[in-house]
């Protein structure tokens, strides 16, 4: 039997035998009740990593004093309520892990891929609905390791989010330490989980389109999961190697990174960027297609150049892989070598750039309403420029020397994720809410919560250029002991501030998803009058996503304001007397 049919079966089977509680809601097979858990876990992830990032910004407000409120935390990991060095060092590493592992990715990849792709081409389900569910509570497992490495002797992993040997190849600090042990297991086992998912992607999007669903009909968000699946199943094995080579250095008595038995630590820094770079585009490739369909349905046009922007995200994905030695400036690589990777990095920013003006191109004399999911996806745009913009400063070798271990990378690559992915993740979150769950989520909260975010994330980041250019060092536990930042302490003080106030907000936009679960008003079929598929299945679509017959589609995703029907949206499955079923 083939995969389509197979899972025409699946989803006829599901329509006539209820399944239970523990089937339905904990291992269930159906993708949108995955993609629900998915965005559950991360989401409590992300109150973890955010706390974190607070207590680090109390620090270094406020340096080696007691955090209000925390007197009752136990040693090690506070003093009287004040943070240790170590635990400071452990707070950084844990921070950047769980946000981009742990939040970034489930969600964008791992919740809204699971949730659009059977969705948006006209599919019962996934190819692979089993391996599905394991991607989903092999990750959890992997979660829930990372998480416990914060109870174990010597305490969580602190060696950075990087890792750098030969500093995270030993324990970093005297006696047992099992946290960076419990580190490498987790990814390695979230690689795996992510690996599933990726084979599970590529599968679907080939295979299962419906009848007119070419590839140049797909919606951008497809396109972008597509490449980020190709880019995770490329990438990630190179990861799982290097972790699996660390995790021999500590536990194996090996010598792969360790200088004192011939072996070589720039080995794990060209292993972890050539996986790091293209991570960087599988975190932020999903929120370009998101921000591309959400700018298309409020703006009331097509979207400008789609065939372009399909061709930039595949380029932006090739180059990727040429460009991770920009990570490595001060390592001492050939001049040549360097040269190289400062070119090809520039280079990366021209279908960067074409995104950009294309989206530009659809805003223009566009209809544009202003909701909550449209001011998410506009400030996705608006930071991830300033994110390349400044990316042109350290894709230049002398200014990156100077730069590369200062605030002013912390600024950039929060102003690439936070400003970025993090932003698209609300724009996601608030449009595809009604289809997800059925009620509208809260369109004056949803405003109040994206304008005291942007304000206070530009509070909180921008001033970290200025800080980088003074020559404030990024992990530093106390910055007031060096004379020559104790000018900057004002500014740190202001940062720290802002983020707080940017970190409360986020109880507003937990209180709207909360409020709107229970109290949200009950969602029409298609609220937004968008054309994707997903918006033909019912409010409350079942385990097989469309009663009766798949869709037929007759066009691209984007006929918005068309002059063959009245109204200002035309879906791709709407007959018209003259469309025609294209061929692949």
């Amino acid at each position: 039997m083939s995969s389509t049919a197979a899972v025409a079966a699946h989803g006829a089977h599901a329509e006539h035998h209820e399944l239970g509680f523990m089937r339905t809601y904990v291992f269930s097979t159906d993708h949108k009740m995955i993609a629900r858990q998915f965005l559950f876990m991360a989401l409590f992830m992300m109150a973890i990593g955010g706390l974190m990032a607070m207590l680090m910004r109390w620090e270094l407000a406020f340096p080696e004093t007691a955090v209000p409120g925390f007197h009752w935390v136990p040693e090690p990991f506070m003093y009287d309520g004040a943070i240790p060095p170590n635990m400071y060092n452990a707070m950084f590493t844990m921070h950047a892990t769980i946000m981009i592992f742990f939040v970034v990715m489930p969600i964008l990849v791992g919740c809204f891929g699971n949730f659009l792709i059977p969705l948006m081409i006209g599919a019962r389900d996934m190819a692979y609905p089993i391996l599905n569910m394991l991607s989903f509570w092999v990750g959890a497992v992997a979660g829930v390791i990372m998480i416990a490495s914060f109870f174990v002797p010597g305490g969580p992993a602190a060696a950075g989010w990087t890792s750098y040997a030969p500093l995270s190849a030993v324990p970093v600090y005297t006696g047992v330490d099992w946290g960076q042990d419990l580190w490498c297991i987790s990814l390695i086992i979230l690689g795996a989980s992510s690996l599933m998912g990726a084979i599970n992607y590529i599968t679907t999007i080939i295979n299962m389109r419906t009848k007119g669903m070419t590839f140049f009909r797909l919606p951008l968000v497809i396109w972008s999961l597509f490449i980020t699946a190709v880019l995770l199943l490329l990438a990630l094995p190179v990861l799982t190697t290097a972790l699996a080579l660390l995790l021999f250095d500590r536990m194996g008595g090996t010598h792969f990174f360790l200088p004192s038995g011939g072996g070589e630590p720039l080995l794990w820094q060209h292993l972890f960027w050539f996986f790091g770079h293209p991570e960087v585009y599988i975190m932020i490739l999903p929120g370009m297609g998101i921000a591309s369909d959400i700018i298309s349905v409020f703006s009331r046009k097509p979207i400008f150049g789609y065939r372009a922007m399909a061709y930039a995200m595949i380029s932006i994905a090739g180059l990727s892989w040429i460009v991770w030695g920009h990570h490595m400036f001060q390592s001492g690589m050939d001049p040549a070598l360097g040269t190289s990777f400062m070119l090809t990095t520039m280079v990366i920013g021209v279908p960067s750039a074409i995104k950009t003006f294309n989206w530009l191109g659809t805003l223009y004399k566009g209809n544009i309403h202003y909701t909550a999911p449209m001011l998410n996806a506009l400030s996705f745009v608006a930071m991830f420029v300033i994110g390349g913009l400044s990316g042109i400063w350290m894709a230049c070798t002398p200014v990156d020397m100077y730069i590369h271990d200062t605030y002013f990378i912390v600024a950039h690559i929060h102003y690439v994720l936070f400003g970025g992915s993090i932003f698209a993740l609300f724009a996601a979150i608030e449009y595809w809410f009604p289809k997800m769950f059925g009620r509208m989520m809260n369109e004056t909260l949803g405003k109040i919560h994206f304008w005291i975010t942007f304000v206070a994330f530009n509070c909180t980041f921008f001033p970290m250029h200025i800080l980088g250019m003074g020559g404030h060092m990024r992990r530093i536990y106390n910055p007031m002991q060096y004379d020559f930042l104790k000018p900057l302490q004002g500014i740190n003080v202001f940062i720290s501030i802002s983020a707080f106030v940017l970190g409360a907000a986020q109880f507003i936009f937990l209180a709207n998803i909360i409020w709107s679960l229970i109290k949200g008003k009950e969602a029409t079929e298609n609220p937004w009058h968008s054309n994707t598929l997903e918006w033909t299945t019912p409010i409350h679509p079942g385990h097989g996503n469309w009663p009766g017959a798949l869709p037929v589609v007759y066009r691209g995703p984007y006929e918005y304001s068309s002059p063959e029907v009245a109204e200002d949206y035309l879906p791709q499955s709407r007959l018209l007397e003259h469309a025609t079923v294209a061929a692949d």
